[in-house]
């Protein structure tokens, strides 16, 4: 990609955002907010409704309360009475949070990540969202970003904010390849009627069993809790890693053998899970840029978090919300200065980003009592003092 002296872009600000998945369309329904023209490119051919549950904390709560999806959200999703840390046999609490609503100011939730997904896309056109289309090209211009596809087309806009994942092309486009870090670990999930459970209540917080090295998280993903959802992590060889990881099937008997010993609600929990999936949990340093010029990152393309504080998609959400805002400063300052209002972005991201990368890499994140929760859930990315780039 190179650079090139660039115009001010034309009103309305036209953003082409690359990734359809929950980052990419949050931030199309915040910079559809401020009056930006907005084209989403996908490189699925569908939306699948992957098996998994997600949970949405109130820092990315209050996102979604203004971008107007919190009251289907609590129509259909389990709202855990709290952060329940147990030990791996016994069940003794090691922590318990309560995630009261007014304690953070939003609510806490969790649902199938299909059905938070659905609810984003409703707050999109159809069609603005052009599916097939794989980038293989950004190329900062005078009068834009021309985006070129693996099919042969090409797209123009102001500026690209590339919400495109782990495995983010945009980032090779920008920075070069990079090889993920595997420390060895991976992580089993599923969602299946609760009714397997044969009567079995699961009680009414999100329980994180811990053992030694390896722990399982466990919850409701309906209101009327008919859904159950489970995740793990533990060891198991290097050598074993997808780059199709959401897709990957795992075994069930070897999922079962490698809880063996833990307390008999989990034993019930993994028994009745009909199939699973599996993935290798992936990691990577934090970048020291997000961008160039024009272009952005967001998400999980600047930002990868393992899953062990329910922050992956909290944390896009949140970016989507600080990014509308920078775009909107710089149009109330009559500018067209899209790379400073990206570097306004990028700064006032990075610090928090990389704090809940290391913090959820080293997975103590109440794995004890923690002495302060506030900094994460009570944060707002709406009223968040902007500091201006160094």
């Amino acid at each position: 990609m190179h650079s090139a002296r660039r115009e001010p872009p034309k009103h309305p600000l036209s953003i082409a955002i690359v990734g359809a998945g929950l980052g990419g369309l949050a931030a199309a329904a915040t910079l559809r907010a401020i009056g930006a023209e907005v084209s989403v490119y996908e490189q699925a051919s569908r939306f699948a409704r992957i098996g998994a549950g997600i949970q949405m904390l109130p820092n990315s709560m209050k996102v979604l309360r203004r971008i107007g999806i919190e009251e289907k959200l609590r129509g259909f999703a389990f709202a855990p009475r709290s952060h329940l840390n147990r030990e791996w046999d016994s069940g003794d609490i090691r922590a318990e949070l309560p995630m009261p609503e007014e304690l953070y100011g939003a609510p806490y939730l969790c649902m199938h990540r299909g059905d938070l997904h659905d609810a984003l896309a409703s707050l999109v056109p159809r069609e603005i969202i052009h599916l097939g289309k794989k980038l293989v090209g950004l190329d900062a211009r005078a009068d834009g970003v021309e985006l070129a596809f693996a099919d042969g087309t090409r797209a123009r806009a102001d500026a690209v904010v590339a919400a495109d994942g782990v495995h983010s092309i945009a980032r090779e486009i920008l920075f070069g390849p990079e090889k993920p870090v595997n420390r060895g670990r991976v992580a089993y999930r599923a969602v299946y009627p609760a009714a397997r459970l044969g009567g079995l209540d699961l009680g009414p917080s999100r329980t994180k069993w811990w053992g030694e090295d390896r722990h399982i998280v466990i919850y409701y993903t309906t209101r009327r809790r008919d859904e159950v959802y489970f995740v793990t992590s533990q060891p198991e060889p290097v050598e074993w890693m997808t780059r199709e990881s959401w897709s990957a099937r795992g075994d069930v008997k070897e999922l079962c053998a490698a809880f063996d010993g833990f307390h008999t609600n989990v034993r019930a929990v993994l028994e009745a899970c009909p199939d699973c999936h599996k993935w290798a949990i992936l990691e990577r340093d934090p970048l020291s840029s997000w961008g160039t010029g024009p272009v952005t990152l967001l998400g999980d393309a600047c930002h990868p978090m393992t899953p062990y504080m329910a922050q992956g998609a909290a944390t896009a959400i949140e970016d989507a919300a600080v990014l509308a805002r920078c775009l909107e400063m710089m149009q109330a300052a009559g500018g067209g200065d899209i790379a400073a209002a990206f570097k306004l972005y990028e700064e006032n991201r990075k610090a928090r980003t990389a704090r809940i990368q290391a913090i959820s890499s080293a997975n103590t994140w109440m794995r004890t009592k923690e002495a302060d929760t506030g900094w994460l859930y009570g944060y707002d990315a709406w009223n968040a003092p902007l500091a201006a780039p160094a």
